[in-house]
This record gives structure tokens, C-alpha cells and sequence, in this order.
């Protein structure tokens, strides 16, 4: 198959594999914020919902710009995971530098 090269394909799977356990890991320091164990900032809860309708409109956006351009289907896929994969990376690295609240005795 012409331009096939299938470490493009393991690299779009690894890096969505990268941004799901980086998503996971923010569930977790959020859901921890919650219930008073982990540190959080009060607009917390309100940030994890207004920060998706802009992320999932850029990764809409890079996505179409990639298929109009002619991109492969790695491309395309891997233009969507960016802004996405970004922003979960920002949000792991902010949480887990927050900490256990005071007094958790975990």
C-alpha cells in the first residue's frame, strides 16, 4: 500500500494510549480533590467542564484541516489527539504537583 508505514500507526496508538492514562490520572486527582484528599483549587470542578467544548472544538478543527489537506488516517487521527493530548498533560502536571490535603493520612 502506497505511504503505509506502520510506525505512524504505533506512534497515533501510543500517543492516544499516553493521553488516556494522562486522563485517567486527572479523573483520579479530581475525584480526590472531592472528596478533600488531594489539593485542589474551588474552581476545580467548574474548569473540568468548561475546558472541553474548546478542546474538542481545536481537536475538531486540526482534524478537518488535516483530512482537507489530504492527510492519512494517522494524521488525522493524530492532528484530533494533540490539542487533546495537551491539555490532559497540563492538567496531569498541575494536579499532581497539588499534593495530599493537610491532615490526609494517607
Amino acid at each position: 500500500m502506497y505511504g503505509f508505514n506502520p510506525l505512524d500507526t504505533m506512534n497515533a496508538a501510543f500517543a492516544g494510549w499516553r493521553m488516556a492514562a494522562e486522563a485517567q490520572s486527572v479523573i483520579v486527582y479530581r475525584m480526590m480533590g472531592m472528596a478533600g484528599l488531594w489539593a485542589v483549587a474551588p474552581s476545580e470542578n467548574s474548569r473540568m467542564i468548561s475546558e472541553k467544548g474548546p478542546t474538542l472544538m481545536a481537536a475538531q478543527n486540526a482534524a478537518m484541516r488535516k483530512a482537507i489537506s489530504g492527510g492519512s488516517a494517522e494524521e488525522i487521527y493524530s492532528a484530533w489527539l494533540k490539542p487533546i493530548g495537551q491539555k490532559t498533560r497540563a492538567n496531569q502536571k498541575r494536579l499532581a504537583k497539588r499534593g495530599f490535603t493537610h491532615g490526609c493520612m494517607l
